[in-house]
């Protein structure tokens, strides 16, 4: 590795028409999602870049975010209500031909991914395609690569995943170009707390971690009036950044939700906020399916809470955060909200923590009810997503490549055709639309495949290194085989 308006039913704010570029030259940019975390990424990154017009077009698929999840995903990302337009995937390449965007940021799992580079593959005028993920992504995953092989660049954000998608397209030969971004939730931002704020502590030396360890906030009595100023109220919260992957285990998950009882009952004075991502009834990103409602008591302390806002609005009140390996630590760090990243279930590849290793965020349980939240060392920071913003070349890469297409010098990277033919790409469309295909084709791919691919993934589980493989190997960022989530796409 190396580094169009239309208007019709089920559409709405179709935003600007005509070609791609307005009378001051601006790049008609529009980013191409369906689930909450790729829509939250992407209004974000074009939100980073000055001077474009951008535009999130929403496709109507199982996962897409309702509008409540959109709303709450665009809060502070700087996307308009106006500039976003929801569609049927019948309905994207008409719109799509009708704006003649410059640039699509394709934002959705690895099959939608696909499914809408077919479609680009289609419109008459070809804009650059780039593509990435909405957070943390080590470690690199085969099938990451695989369905984004074809954009004319894959954005990443930290030089760690650099160097782990390079190495991982070298050992499969699949050759993306990659430039770095900055990931939105981790610019740095002031976080003025007055007498509320978290006071770092430099651990002794020779202490077993040398973790930068925050202390609980005093109570207002506590503090001098010197010290007092009118903000707000105290950042007292402890926030729990809910997963639905990880851990996989019931039992693992059971014992979370314990503890943070725990933290709650330790401390009736703070509260312990279970940051979700969806509502009952709606969809996220990735299948959950032991959900934390099922697994906490059903009488709660009145200080335990569950909160559907914002990652943002939620941070802004709290005074730590927990969570396995949610990117929403990425987002504490960059507002100085100390973190816990627990270990308390290992540190490996499934549980996708190894990130943090070296970071001097990882702990346990009882830190997390003892309130023992930890600031990352300033070492970990640069590799992982806290680079200089100079360093974040992305946009400068995409314009090089947009002059490059109008010239007519770059290829096309088209989507590799299904080796099964007409009913295997059926069948990839049919996967990612669920019931939104209404094609016969779809209904007929669908009840011949899902059994089909029900024993292949057994057959593949089968086949599985009883050593565990590269998800396994702790001294590597990557990974070759299939993840171990048994997370379908198909809802």
């Amino acid at each position: 590795m190396s580094g169009s308006g239309m208007s019709g039913s089920g559409m709405s704010g179709s935003g600007v028409s005509g070609s791609g570029m307005s009378g001051s030259g601006a790049l008609r940019v529009v980013a191409i999602a369906d689930a909450d975390s790729f829509v939250k990424w992407s209004a974000s990154l074009l939100g980073s870049v000055p001077g474009i017009r951008p535009h999130l077009l929403l496709v109507q698929t199982p996962l897409t975010a309702s509008v409540e999840q959109q709303r709450t995903a665009l809060t502070g990302t700087g996307m308009l209500p106006e500039n976003v337009t929801r569609v049927s995937f019948a309905q994207a390449a008409g719109w799509l031909e009708g704006q003649h965007p410059d640039v699509v940021l394709l934002a959705g799992r690895g099959p939608f991914v696909r499914l809408m580079g077919r479609v680009i593959d289609g419109l008459t005028r070809r804009p650059v395609v780039v593509a990435g993920l909405p957070g943390m992504a080590i470690p690199a995953q085969r099938g990451a690569l695989e369905y984004r092989r074809h954009a004319d660049l894959l954005v990443v954000h930290s030089h760690r995943e650099e160097r782990a998608f390079a190495e991982l397209g070298r050992r499969i030969g699949v050759q993306v170009p990659t430039a770095l971004a900055t990931l939105p939730f981790a610019r740095s931002r002031s976080r003025m707390l007055a007498h509320d704020r978290a006071r770092v502590l430099v651990s002794d030396s020779a202490g077993p971690t040398g973790a930068l360890v925050a202390e609980r906030p005093r109570s207002p009595e506590q503090v001098p009036q010197s010290e007092l100023r009118p903000v707000r109220m105290p950042a007292t919260d402890i926030v729990f950044a809910a997963q639905a992957l990880v851990p996989v285990g019931r039992d693992e998950r059971a014992e979370i939700a314990a503890t943070l009882v725990r933290a709650a009952e330790a401390d009736p004075h703070r509260r312990v906020v279970v940051k979700l991502r969806s509502r009952p009834g709606e969809s996220e990103t990735h299948l959950e399916r032991d959900p934390y409602l099922d697994l906490l008591p059903p009488r709660l302390p009145d200080n335990l809470v569950v909160s559907y806002g914002s990652m943002a609005r939620a941070l802004s009140t709290a005074a730590g955060l927990v969570t396995v390996s949610s990117t929403a630590a990425v987002e504490a760090v960059a507002l100085g909200v100390p973190v816990i990243a627990l270990d308390s279930f290992g540190v490996s590849k499934s549980l996708l923590n190894t990130v943090f290793v070296g970071s001097g965020l990882l702990g346990g349980r009882s830190e997390v009810v003892a309130g023992r939240f930890r600031h990352p060392h300033p070492d970990w920071l640069r590799d992982n997503y806290f680079h200089p913003s100079v360093e974040s070349t992305w946009w400068e890469h995409v314009e090089q490549l947009v002059a490059l297409r109008r010239a007519g010098a770059l290829p096309a990277r088209q989507v590799p055709a299904a080796r099964g033919g007409a009913m295997h790409e059926a069948w990839h469309r049919a996967s990612v639309l669920g019931a939104e295909d209404h094609t016969l084709t779809g209904v007929a791919a669908l009840a011949i495949g899902a059994p089909a691919t029900k024993t292949i993934s057994a057959l593949r589980r089968g086949r599985a290194p009883v050593d565990g493989g590269t998800w396994a190997d702790a001294s590597t960022d990557f990974t070759l085989e299939p993840n171990p989530f048994h997370d379908s796409i198909r809802r």
